[in-house]
């Protein structure tokens, strides 16, 4: 398979609330709008797509019609520590996972959207030599 595009599509019960999130906390701009889906891209040089589906649209099969679960998104950043600032102290999205440095090669902390999809927000750090172990292709 050749693919020609990827990008995870949130299925949600507010259209208007998720899209106002990711555009304003994560810069993603609306390249289409219905009442029931919107695209997003973040601006150049990133490029990277996500879409909001009305959870119980006729499009989704039966059976599937309900919010997402069990999701994270993970967004590395240059600086984890500048966003957490901007974030969670100046905007107030909810903290689950306070910001920290993990063995495995993160910097990082965990918020949420509106729907409940975690959002893991990554600097990549050095791991410790038994992590870095485990990498095929080690980070540097």
């Amino acid at each position: 398979m050749a693919l020609s595009s990827f990008y995870p599509v949130i299925q949600t019960r507010d259209i208007a609330a998720s899209r106002t999130f990711y555009a304003e906390h994560f810069g993603f701009e609306v390249t289409f709008e219905a009442d029931w889906y919107v695209s997003l891209r973040c601006p150049d040089p990133c490029g990277y797509e996500l879409g909001l589906v009305q959870a119980d649209h006729p499009t989704v099969p039966d059976g599937f019609r309900h919010p997402v679960r069990g999701l994270i998104l993970n967004f590395e950043v240059e600086a984890v520590d500048d966003e957490y600032r901007r974030l969670i102290e100046r905007a107030g999205l909810p903290l689950h996972r306070s910001l920290r440095s993990e063995a495995f090669g993160q910097r990082h902390f965990i918020t949420a959207d509106p729907n409940g999809v975690l959002i893991d927000v990554i600097t990549v750090i050095p791991p410790t030599p038994e992590y870095a172990a485990q990498y095929l292709n080690p980070p540097k």
